[in-house]
């Protein structure tokens, strides 16, 4: 392959600016060999992906008033690609921590966002406190160990018990038929209505059938690109040594494509932007307000977002106090 692509040869650094790695872990990426600035440098830039995808967060989140918890989170989601930034260029235990514990941080949040909604004051006080508490204890013991599976279980636990809430409320909320339970169901169509009446149900049953079968293709898409991002990185793990070999026969700029945690910054950012959007989404939806919100997502390769209806903008006389709980 080296014979016909035009390339560059791989360094051979003496050492860097941030010299001496003080982390508990170093990726397959060769340390210094394109910038003596930057330890890791496509580890490093990759993470451009994340605070670029935050910044649309955080203005989509202003602009169209979403939930503050969901503006919060995409500020976790910019200190997440923040932090792997500066952690990457440096392999400082400190920035490490930095990456590392903001990760957990967000999913914490999200965690919140999703087991408060509707839930009382009470409940969200101790929900708060609990997670709070959880946050300080993965804090503390991971300083402790400095153990990184530690880390990586307890971020992939949370992050597995988020999503598998947030699809069964999805489903409980929005599937027309779990909306409430059968024999409510069945009571609500057996009594007489009226033709107008059963238009507007029909319809409404429609539009949410129609939602959902978008939020499980945004699921699919997110999901898919975040466990890709995974099955890479663990390859980068396993075959390190012969991917460095192949990356120096290649040369550059092409043995940037055989970095495979730098697919994972690019992958799993992907996935928790999808992620999130399908927050935001699905809190509008349980709020009864879908003819509210609609989804923005006219390409499979471009990034969803939700925004509202030109109706609702030129609406001046919407009332926020009548939300559905």
């Amino acid at each position: 392959m080296s014979s016909w692509l035009p390339s560059i040869s791989y360094g051979n650094p003496t050492g860097g600016y941030w010299d001496p790695v003080t982390s508990t872990i170093n990726w397959c990426e060769e340390d210094y060999y394109a910038t003596p600035y930057a330890a890791e440098i496509v580890n490093t830039l990759t993470n451009l992906l994340f605070i670029y995808f935050a910044y649309l967060g955080i203005q989509s989140c202003r602009k169209h008033g979403h939930d503050t918890i969901f503006l919060v989170s995409f500020v976790g989601y910019l200190l997440v690609g923040t932090g792997s930034f500066l952690f990457h260029a440096t392999l400082k235990y400190p920035m490490q921590l930095v990456d590392e514990l903001s990760m957990i941080y967000t999913t914490c949040l999200m965690c919140y966002a999703t087991f408060s909604y509707s839930r009382s004051r009470l409940f969200s006080l101790y929900l708060a406190l609990f997670l709070l508490s959880l946050a300080i204890f993965i804090t503390l013991y991971y300083h402790y160990l400095q153990d990184p599976a530690f880390h990586q279980n307890a971020y992939t636990i949370l992050t597995a018990v988020v999503l598998t809430r947030s699809m069964y409320v999805m489903e409980l909320n929005l599937r027309p038929r779990l909306k409430q339970s059968e024999s409510e169901y069945k009571l609500l169509h057996k009594r007489s209505m009226t033709a107008d009446e059963k238009l507007v149900s029909q319809g409404e049953d429609r539009r949410d059938r129609k939602i959902l079968g978008m939020m499980w293709a945004m699921i699919a898409f997110g999901l898919t690109t975040f466990l890709g991002g995974f099955f890479i990185w663990n390859l980068d793990n396993v075959y390190c040594s012969k991917l460095r070999v192949w990356r120096r026969a290649i040369g550059l700029p092409w043995g940037i494509l055989l970095e495979g945690h730098g697919w994972w910054h690019l992958m799993t950012g992907t996935g928790a932007y999808f992620y999130i959007t399908w927050g935001i989404w699905l809190r509008h939806c349980l709020n009864g307000r879908q003819d509210e919100y609609d989804l923005s997502w006219p390409r499979f390769w471009s990034l969803p977002e939700i925004v509202r209806t030109k109706s609702v903008e030129s609406d001046t006389r919407y009332d926020p106090s009548k939300k559905k709980i």
